[in-house]
């Protein structure tokens, strides 16, 4: 899950796993799976950046726990 803030200020979480497109149109749209499509303040990079960060955290967990 990621946080990204919508273009009124408001923030709201994101199942960064159902993402399917980021597009710049000039704002960022965010499609998922299911169709939904959010418009957000944070640039493509920002949300790719927030998605490795947050892949990592998850996959380190399971590492740390097969050892």
């Amino acid at each position: 899950m990621i946080e990204l803030t919508r273009l009124d200020d408001s923030i709201f979480v994101i199942n960064c796993e159902l993402i399917e497109t980021i597009e710049e149109t000039p704002d960022t749209v965010i499609s998922t799976t299911s169709g939904k499509r959010y418009i957000v303040k944070e640039s493509i990079d920002e949300i790719i950046e927030m998605v490795i960060k947050y892949k990592r955290k998850i996959f380190s967990g399971i590492c740390k726990e097969q050892i």
